[in-house]
């Protein structure tokens, strides 16, 4: 195991979570997947096969980017930021829908797809902490400081917007957690979310002035999930929220058929009749499946995940590095945290899964390859106090 561990470098406890956590996705997406063999055909090892070359596609990236020195990510964010605006402009124009929702670049012959927006959180991400440390001088000027650095996330979460209220929404919301992070002027924050809410409301009106122009397609989708709630006046109201709210009422009676210890190991029933149980419903499944005991673990080690990445950076002696670890930290527990409380009903139905468990490719790729991030940050420290004690015993 220590042989294994020396490949490895960077924090060890975020490399047994981010392994016990992979390991686990092929079982329970093995087990989670009834629902999509059954719309799609197949069976569930096709699927399994599918996922495992994820997992395999995302530890390599994750290996590859720990040894490389973090200095890179600062200089390439730049890059990875107007590749993101590629990335995005095309699925605009030409991506392929899936349920309703234009958000996926087919990749050709492999029959794979990518989720454009998966790769514009960490681009954003990367390029805002860049800019918090290139910009510091400049902040309280709107031309240099505040323009420079609103843009970016205005362009990028407007991009996401039109498919992907939730992702454009909490990627907004994560960005201005930096900035206060990053202790730029609370009275420019408020003009920004003013002037974005302003926007946003502009779109909404224009999509209700001029219906047939379709310009917010999937309006109809976020109302609906927003206002639908139980009418007890009649039983007719009755029976067409329940229906609107299946999907939440089947993800709530999951996780109380769960118990304590689940059901077990694919004996969960309601997993055949949620859509996305093996993401958007993952929680669901789980808890149905391993119970809430499990449950309890698996926040445990998210939060201990959260926890090591938050030290990573800062123990760091420059910003950028912090800025990113403390970015990509609370991306992931975001992540985690909407899809418990999308399960639990605390927040409406929306498309967040949970990062390294739920089956995707572009999404668990980039959650490896933001704890790689991490991990190089991480080797950086540790090379750092080896040449330090060296000098030390010198």
């Amino acid at each position: 195991m220590n042989k294994f561990f020396s490949y490895l470098k960077g924090d060890r406890g975020i490399w047994v979570i981010t392994l016990i956590l992979l390991t686990f996705s092929l079982v329970s997406v093995y087990s989670f997947v009834p629902i999509l063999v059954k719309i799609e055909g197949g069976t569930p090892f096709k699927y399994l096969f599918k996922h495992l070359i994820y997992v395999i596609l995302g530890f390599s990236a994750m290996f590859w980017i720990h040894r490389k020195d973090p200095s890179y990510f600062s200089k390439f964010a730049r890059l990875m930021f107007y590749a993101s605006i590629l990335l995005l402009l095309f699925t605009f124009f030409f991506g392929t829908k899936v349920n309703d929702a234009g958000r996926w670049i087919r990749i050709p012959f492999v029959g794979l797809t990518f989720q454009s927006s998966d790769f514009a959180k960490l681009g954003l991400i990367v390029y805002l902490s860049r800019l918090l440390v290139k910009k510091k001088e400049y902040f309280n000027n709107w031309k240099s400081g505040f323009w420079p650095i609103m843009l970016p996330i205005i362009v990028i979460c407007g991009l996401i917007f039109k498919d992907n209220f939730s992702t454009a929404f909490l990627l907004f919301c994560i960005s201005f957690l930096l900035l206060i992070i990053g202790k730029f002027p609370f009275t420019k924050m408020l003009a920004a979310i003013f002037g974005g809410l302003a926007l946003a409301g502009l779109v909404i009106l224009l999509h209700l002035s001029l219906p047939s122009a379709n310009i917010l397609p999937r309006f109809d989708t976020w109302k609906n999930r927003l206002t639908n709630r139980y009418d007890n006046e009649n039983k007719q109201g009755q029976d067409q929220n329940i229906q609107a709210n299946a999907q939440a009422l089947n993800a709530e009676l999951a996780i109380f058929n769960g118990g304590l210890f689940g059901q077990g190991v694919g004996d969960g029933k309601l997993k055949e009749y949620l859509p996305e149980a093996y993401a958007d419903f993952y929680f669901s499944s789980f808890v149905e499946e391993f119970g809430s005991l499990s449950a309890i673990i698996l926040i445990l080690l998210y939060c201990i995940l959260l926890f090591r990445i938050i030290r990573i950076g800062l123990r760091s002696d420059k910003l950028f590095e912090t800025y990113l670890c403390i970015g990509i930290g609370i991306l992931l527990l975001t992540q985690a945290t909407v899809n418990m409380m999308v399960c639990t009903r605390i927040f409406p139905v929306t498309g967040q899964n949970m990062p390294l468990l739920a089956m995707g490719g572009s999404a668990l790729i980039m959650t490896c390859l933001a704890i790689g991030m991490v991990q190089s940050i991480a080797y950086k420290q540790s090379k750092n106090i080896k040449s330090e004690i060296s000098s030390d015993e010198e």
